[in-house]
């Protein structure tokens, strides 16, 4: 069973993400939203407080923490800002392949340098044509001599214009399909990359998103994670421990949404009495209440079976097609509570609306997780 009690340190942890959050996210999350710019100020600031990186191990430099305890992070910085939490997450997205899968060698040479000075990493698995349907990727990796020649595109790729390391999925063999698909790191500054221009979105407007080119880019055999043709297994345990991460960006997001209503029905009034005495909204909070409680289950659900060594394929899908659909519920009824004070950009809920989107997308659209989980729950 799930013990639902965080631990002393676990409150700590919380505590000190969600001031941080408050404090430093929180404030600045509209302007950076307009000008549509990576906060490296505040990112830098969540590194030195040790909020990034939450998958990088003690004997590599980095503090840690269980999966349980980069949920409760996420959670957090959410709160402050959906969309800031996305350019701190790509970093454990990208990273993790290599923590997960990479030798003690790479682990030294490419996570240690992560704990050194705040540095940023990009994780490479989307193309024009390829989003959901990864299994059928174009770029492609060919043995020359003792080196691997990288040429493709990818597409959506977060943190691109800023990444010092790229974690990039290409395939030796696409008649292989999913057995030909090979993982790589590609370092900043390596002859070939071209990095395209920083797209302009509905949402997550200060992540910073890019397509990418690589032309004949020369990958030294020791950059291969584990061996050709493993990608695969490579990149769905990775996504297995960055959903429920996710779906904790998700549920920040919504309880930022659904403490904005709260306190919005208690001080708007209509028709001689507050919003909140009004039974058509008190139904909707306490529908979003719900959504936040059975999110929090499901993601804890999702971390906790990985810190127990078990299989949460099917739960992490759970979290993250849950919360996501919840968030985006949730700060939907949150914008029309607030009425046309809510379409406005001066109000705080738009904007979480508009972040909400881009959950039901991406690590997996709302639609791939439940394939997932009807592959899972049929076999």
């Amino acid at each position: 069973m799930t013990d639902y009690n965080y631990a002393p340190e676990q409150v700590e942890i919380r505590e000190a993400a969600l001031k941080f959050a408050k404090n430093e996210m929180l404030p600045r999350a509209g302007e950076f939203d307009q000008k549509q710019e990576l906060p490296l100020e505040i990112l830098t600031k969540a590194w030195e407080l040790g909020l990034v990186n939450t998958c990088i191990p003690t004997e590599y430099g980095g503090a840690g923490f269980s999966t349980l305890d980069a949920v409760i992070i996420s959670e957090s910085l959410a709160y402050g800002c959906m969309g800031m939490n996305t350019a701190i997450m790509a970093n454990d997205l990208a990273l993790l392949p290599i923590a997960l899968f990479g030798s003690d060698e790479q682990k030294k040479r490419f996570l240690t340098p992560f704990t050194e000075s705040y540095k940023i990493a990009s994780f490479c698995l989307t193309e024009p044509e390829q989003g959901s349907d990864a299994a059928s990727i174009k770029t492609t990796l060919k043995k020359d001599g003792d080196d691997y020649i990288l040429n493709g595109q990818k597409m959506w790729i977060t943190n691109a214009g800023y990444a010092d390391l790229f974690v990039v999925y290409a395939t030796i063999d696409p008649s292989l399909k999913h057995k030909g698909i090979t993982a790589c790191v590609v370092e900043k500054g390596t002859k070939g990359i071209e990095i395209g221009k920083a797209e302009h979105k509905m949402g997550h407007r200060c992540s910073d998103t890019r397509a990418m080119n690589f032309n004949n880019v020369r990958i030294p055999a020791e950059n291969i994670l584990m061996k050709a043709g493993s990608g695969w297994e490579i990149a769905k345990k990775t996504l297995d421990h960055s959903r429920p991460l996710v779906a904790a960006s998700a549920l920040g997001g919504a309880q930022c949404a659904f403490d904005h209503a709260i306190k919005y029905a208690k001080e708007r009034k209509q028709f001689g009495k507050p919003l909140a005495k009004h039974q058509a909204i008190q139904f909707m909070l306490a529908d979003m209440a719900i959504k936040l409680e059975n999110s929090r289950n499901l993601v804890h659900k999702a971390a906790w079976l990985l810190d127990e060594g078990k299989e949460n394929t099917k739960i992490a899908s759970f979290a993250k097609a849950y919360a996501a659909d919840s968030c985006m519920e949730i700060t939907t009824d949150a914008v029309q509570i607030f009425g046309g004070y809510g379409y406005s950009v001066e109000y705080p809920v738009e904007k979480l609306m508009r972040d909400a989107k881009l959950i039901q997308i991406y690590e997996g659209t709302s639609q791939i997780q439940r394939l997932i989980i009807a592959r899972e729950i049929l076999n």
